[in-house]
């Protein structure tokens, strides 16, 4: 079997130079390594690549050095059999040995032994998508720093709408913002803006409104209205765009919004950072050790220290957070009962992260498998170990000082019912004179009057040795003379 050829370099990157160290290739003897520098222009890194093509080689690594690797990667991109992006602090040299010369053969030796293990690069359609995402969190969070400096303004002037609207940045308070931007004095006239239930606090909007507001704190607010707007519309077109690159994933898309607590925004966020391949990832654990969503491993002497969850991708982790608080609030849901029992002994924040994890862990499946989300229900868990809830439960009620004693519910008892027959049968056989057809051979079987089945538990009164008070009468007593019913109807 011929050997598979293989000629590995590495590119150490920097703001405007790179340092590129090739070695011979794989298996031949008294060949010397090359090493070579470039300048970032992308008039020498096409040339670079022409190089590297030159010498043959097939695998390239370089250290994510910033946004600098960014240009080198869409240029090499495709024309190389392996191309490998590595984590400067996994790789990172001991201090007072460490050169750009020295960095690059050490890096090559590691990638020719196959000792190094590459960052997650997504396709370049997913990296579009992830860069409108981000783009659009960035823009939410300009927005709410202007909103809290509107707020700010507002305080500064007396202006207390805050303090009686919970939302001063609704329709009703964004309508009063433009009348104070406006000039207008009329507090009565600014609280008629109010819609909704707002309009109940006419009077308390009314004091509220009764500021002192300056003519340069207009001014200041008419330029904070203006920037806002500007954003709100930028995240509106931004929006618009990423439901266009969705449209690529209907199937994925549609099956991610099953899940309890992710939204549409939530579900594009995160395919937008993982991507629809998850075989890169191994398995869910890989994957929520990637996006920082699992408890850290660190153990030191035979001792386990915190178990604080690392750093990992910010954009999955603050997504699949605010998932988790909203999944904890669905009613009948198996998320809800996890968050409900790990809170009871680990606090509200460990449980919130392990219902994330979760989360991600459906994701996982749910993409991978192509299947859609499964309930377990809100009893999965007392389901799993019946006996043991069973026995918590009653141990509970003995020390409030109950005695209990548990009885299995009897399955009630099948009763088949006849069909109706079809119209206009039962006429036509009383205008003929026939008598009642005979029964069906499905119900000859059946006794003429099926007992009607009792709802709650059966009553203990005949083994109490008492008189039972829950047994109704017969029905012939009610038409017998003499007795006490027939008495009073008769009455």
């Amino acid at each position: 079997m011929e050997a598979e050829y293989r000629r590995c370099c590495v590119i150490d990157v920097h703001q405007k130079v790179l340092s590129v160290c090739v070695l011979p290739p794989v298996g031949s003897v008294g060949r010397e390594v090359k090493e070579e520098r470039f300048r970032t222009f992308t008039r020498d890194l096409k040339r670079l690549r022409n190089w590297l093509k030159q010498c043959g080689v097939t695998d390239i690594v370089m250290e994510s050095t910033g946004q600098y690797w960014r240009p080198v990667w869409n240029i090499l991109e495709g024309g190389f059999v392996n191309l490998v992006l590595v984590n400067p602090v996994q790789v990172k040299a001991l201090a007072g040995r460490k050169t750009d010369r020295l960095d690059a053969n050490w890096l090559a030796t590691r990638l020719e032994r196959d000792n190094l293990k590459g960052s997650f690069i997504p396709p370049l359609e997913i990296r579009e998508l992830r860069e409108l995402t981000r783009l659009r969190v960035s823009l939410l969070q300009d927005s709410n720093r202007v909103k809290n400096r509107i707020g700010q303004l507002c305080e500064t002037g007396n202006i207390k709408v805050s303090s009686v609207a919970s939302d001063l940045f609704g329709t009703s308070g964004r309508r009063m913002l433009a009348a104070l931007e406006r000039g207008d004095r009329d507090a009565g006239w600014m609280a008629d803006y109010a819609q909704g239930k707002l309009r109940n606090k006419k009077g308390e909007l009314e004091m509220a409104l009764q500021g002192t507001f300056s003519d340069h704190q207009r001014h200041m607010l008419g330029r904070m209205l203006k920037q806002l707007n500007g954003l709100d519309q930028e995240v509106a077109d931004l929006t618009e765009q990423i439901e266009q690159r969705v449209a690529c994933w209907p199937d994925v898309m549609a099956r991610l919004t099953t899940i309890p607590g992710l939204d549409r925004i939530t579900a594009w966020t995160v395919l937008a950072e993982i991507g629809t391949d998850m075989d890169v990832f191994g398995d869910a654990r890989h994957l929520a050790s990637w996006a920082g969503l699992c408890p850290g491993l660190r153990e030191s002497g035979g001792k386990r220290m915190s178990g604080k969850t690392r750093k990992g991708n910010r954009y999955v982790r603050r997504a699949l957070c605010q998932s988790a608080w909203a999944a904890s609030r669905t009613k009948d849901s198996h998320l809800a009962s996890m968050f409900r029992r790990i809170r009871g002994r680990r606090g509200t924040q460990k449980a919130n992260m392990a219902v994330a994890h979760h989360l991600l862990t459906i994701i996982f499946h749910v993409i991978k498998d192509g299947t859609v989300y499964q309930e377990l229900g809100a009893g999965y868990f007392d389901q799993q170990n019946k006996p043991k809830v069973t026995r918590k439960l009653v141990e509970r009620l003995e020390r409030l000082g109950f005695a209990v004693q548990l009885e299995p519910i009897a399955e009630p008892e099948t009763v088949l019912i006849p069909e109706p027959a079809a119209p206009g049968v039962a006429e036509a056989i009383d205008a003929a004179g026939i008598g009642q057809p005979p029964p069906s051979p499905a119900l000859q079987s059946q006794p003429a009057t099926a007992p009607s089945r009792r709802r709650g538990r059966p009553c203990k009164c005949a083994e109490r040795g008492i008189d039972c008070p829950h047994k109704k009468p017969p029905a012939n007593r009610i038409n017998s003379p003499g007795t006490e019913t027939s008495k009073k109807l008769s009455h």
